[in-house]
């Protein structure tokens, strides 16, 4: 019965395409996420920055009607979301939710906007699932996702010879996805794990689980965990001289903002997987300089994810010339995606696929200017670094 909903509905929304036109003559954008907490560093109110960026860039309209943006702050609890979101689609006229951190919160709106037929472009959530198993035709996720970021490391280390790990695991459904995904491309190629240890969220003190990851003598001690977490852990893992006794951490899922707290003398030699740097290409840097004058730091995948996204949608929304969710979603996908002058695609699931870029954490002494903390030392290509459509696990008609 899911199947005959969604095919109906976008059959209904092609047919109707030319009788197109915008709801409320304007498109209405909610920019929703942590705007206080944990991970507003990441996000936050630099994530309401890159999506004004996009509209300015846009030219202030799509398809000859105004933009408007509205912002929330959803405290990182779904309950809170899910009811800012119903205000938002049955009041507020919004067409379109971006940024959206964290994967308990997306998936209460995923369920949200099929009901009420409207578009969710996840920039902060990294759950694979949201493209998996639990996929929606009017919700695309547009930075990096638990598989791509855990394979894409180990791929990566494992062609060094980096092949005994031992894993710093956060105690909950990420962090079991990101050790489960990674030690999985371990042994596959060869190699092997020692061992883990699993602590719960907001853990402050790292010392017994990391002379344990010590005294393992594994090559790489892999950090499967976020946020404040990965801070303390990096922290510490410097004071116990980690890094210096000749093993590799990597920090499956970190942030620029993360070596700017931690600073290059702890954070030195860390390995990490993402698909966004401030500083790789020519595209990147004319955006991250714009965005660095406005808010006083660089940007983060995420805040850069809800510049692309709101970008390419406002571009598939003029081209369709309609607000209307499966049109819009239909037309993104068909269209290619502007990433800082790269040109990548989003797959039929709504995953928008790249290459993912391997760095090294810089000394202070080979870092030339502020910010400038990664060394690229290889490169996940976009086939690799994600899930196919035939193995990702969406079974919606509309993604075939």
């Amino acid at each position: 019965m899911r199947r005959l909903i969604i095919a109906s509905l976008l059959l209904c929304g092609g047919a109707t395409s030319a009788l197109a036109q915008f709801s409320d003559n304007k498109i209405v954008i909610g920019v929703m996420g942590d705007q206080s907490g944990v991970v507003a560093d990441v996000g936050g109110p630099g994530s309401i920055l890159a999506a004004r960026m996009a509209v300015e860039d846009s030219g202030g309209n799509a398809g000859g009607v105004p933009i408007e943006i509205i912002t929330a702050d959803h405290q990182n609890k779904p309950d809170v979301a899910s009811a800012i979101a119903r205000e938002w689609f049955d009041r507020r006229g919004v067409d379109v939710m971006v940024d959206l951190p964290h994967s308990g919160v997306v998936f209460g709106l995923m369920a949200i906007a099929t009901e009420k037929k409207r578009s969710l472009m996840i920039s902060g959530a990294a759950s694979v699932e949201i493209t998996g198993g639990r996929c929606s035709p009017f919700a695309t996720h547009w930075t990096d996702d638990t598989y791509s970021l855990a394979r894409g490391t180990a791929a990566a280390l494992m062609q060094q010879e980096l092949k005994s790990w031992y894993f710093l695991t956060a105690d909950y459904a990420f962090g079991h996805d990101l050790e489960k995904d990674a030690a999985r491309v371990v042994e596959e190629r060869g190699g092997k794990v020692n061992g883990s240890a699993r602590h719960p969220l907001s853990t402050a003190d790292f010392s017994a689980l990391l002379l344990r990851a010590k005294s393992s003598q594994a090559q790489v001690v892999a950090l499967a965990s976020a946020g404040a977490d990965t801070v303390n852990a990096i922290k510490q893992a410097g004071q116990f001289g980690i890094m210096r006794g000749g093993q590799r951490v990597a920090a499956l899922h970190a942030f620029v903002t993360d070596i700017n707290s931690v600073g290059l003398e702890a954070a030195q030699g860390l390995i990490i997987t993402t698909g966004f740097y401030w500083n790789d290409t020519d595209g990147t840097r004319a955006f991250s300089e714009r965005f660095f004058k406005a808010h006083g730091r660089m940007p983060t995948r995420e805040q850069a994810g809800v510049y692309t996204s709101v970008l390419h949608y406002l571009k598939a929304a003029s081209k369709a010339k309609t607000d209307d969710a499966a049109i819009v979603n239909t037309e993104m996908r068909k269209l290619p995606v502007d990433k800082f002058g790269q040109q990548v695609h989003i797959q039929e699931n709504g995953r928008v696929i790249y290459d993912l870029g391997v760095y090294r954490v810089k000394t202070a002494t080979e870092s030339k200017v502020p910010w400038d903390y990664y060394e690229r030392i290889a490169t996940v290509p976009a086939d690799t670094a994600f899930r196919s459509i035939d193995n990702a696990g969406c079974a919606a008609p509309s993604v075939r």
